[in-house]
């Protein structure tokens, strides 16, 4: 017979790095999983200034801080999977998904993201930036954050990359390895480096 307890670790991997399968979990699983997250997020919520909704799911190892005045905020449903990072302010509508190895961070003036949005592995989002003037080296470029806005429905697409001071409109679509330079029309699909309008959900 197989060790219940070596199984149930292995399942807990799978949906740290997967965490869709949490929301559709059968009833014989969601008891556990349950009081499992219960104590993920609650070891969490105690050591960060991070406000979680309800049912979320949050993978054990997934890095996200936040401090007094660059908080995290997480609407409900909302699922942040194995090895993301998360550095306030943030803040996330509900059903939004976040998935293995992302980046997101707030900078000063903060990141937001709208209901139901996906952002894909290995996408980074950071709402900060360094100088370049040549009359300094880079490690004494001062830093600035104009912040980033991101719409609802939207999915950001593996490895691709949003610069500090964009919007990307309602139901837009990065294609992945994009790399977002300038704002994001509402339903856009946006795709190359730097990223141009290559079509529109719409007319799918």
């Amino acid at each position: 017979m197989r060790d219940l307890d070596a199984l149930r670790e292995q399942h807990q991997r799978r949906l740290a790095w997967m965490p869709w399968l949490y929301f559709a979990l059968k009833p014989r699983h969601r008891a556990w999983a349950e009081a499992w997250q219960a104590e993920v997020q609650a070891r969490l919520v105690a050591q960060e200034t991070v406000t979680l909704g309800t049912g979320c799911f949050i993978a054990p190892d997934a890095a996200i801080f936040g401090e007094p005045g660059r908080g995290v905020v997480l609407g409900d449903r909302c699922a942040i999977a194995a090895q993301a990072f998360l550095h306030g302010p943030l803040t996330l509508g509900d059903d939004v998904s976040v998935n293995a190895g992302a980046r997101l961070d707030g900078g000063r003036k903060g990141l937001t993201i709208g209901d139901g949005t996906r952002i894909a592995s290995g996408a980074a989002l950071y709402a900060f930036d360094h100088g370049l003037k040549p009359d300094r080296a880079i490690k004494d470029q001062p830093v600035r954050s104009r912040g980033i806005r991101i719409g609802r429905d939207v999915w950001i697409g593996a490895n691709a990359g949003i610069t500090d001071g964009l919007t990307v409109g309602d139901h837009a679509v990065v294609a992945m390895g994009a790399v977002v330079t300038k704002d994001v029309p509402d339903w856009a699909i946006v795709a190359g480096v730097p990223a141009v309008v290559v079509g529109d959900r719409r007319d799918r």
